[in-house]
């Protein structure tokens, strides 16, 4: 069952990859290319609160984040960001990071934070198709 922060970041359209604890999602708001949701199954609404093997796993899905981003288009860092005002359910942005505008689709995709923190605000907007397609892309190397 899909919590409310999982259905807010487009679940299950925006399903990249299911794991036993965690759910990782194309973000439709994209600050930078590629970026994507890290979202914990579980209802919690506190880091600590998830169980121990969700903490387990994170050494098995963060690896396989980063080697499919990589893979998708080679970033140069990459953000883990745990903001959880708004969205209550423990998850992380993963932000890959750029020092030179992306293209892809023909829709470019600045980093307007670099070298600093992203700029969750200034993002690329993805219709459902975008998504789609984004998602698709990003899916094949994982």
């Amino acid at each position: 069952m899909a919590n409310s922060t999982m259905r807010k970041f487009g679940f299950p359209d925006t399903l990249v990859r299911d794991f036993e604890h965690w759910v990782v999602l194309l973000r439709p708001a994209q600050p930078t290319l590629g970026s994507l949701i890290l979202a914990a199954k579980s209802e919690a609404t506190a880091f600590s609160a998830l169980p121990a093997p969700a903490f387990t796993e994170l050494a098995i899905v963060v690896p396989a984040i980063e080697k499919a981003l990589a893979a998708f288009s080679a970033y140069e860092r990459i953000n883990y960001l745990m903001l959880m005002m708004v969205d209550p359910n423990v998850h992380f942005h993963v932000i890959p990071r750029y020092s030179e505008p992306q293209t892809w689709s023909g829709i470019d995709f600045p980093d307007e934070g670099w070298p600093g923190a992203p700029d969750l605000k200034l993002v690329v907007n993805l219709d459902a198709k975008l998504v789609k397609s984004l998602k698709g892309e990003i899916k094949q190397h994982f």
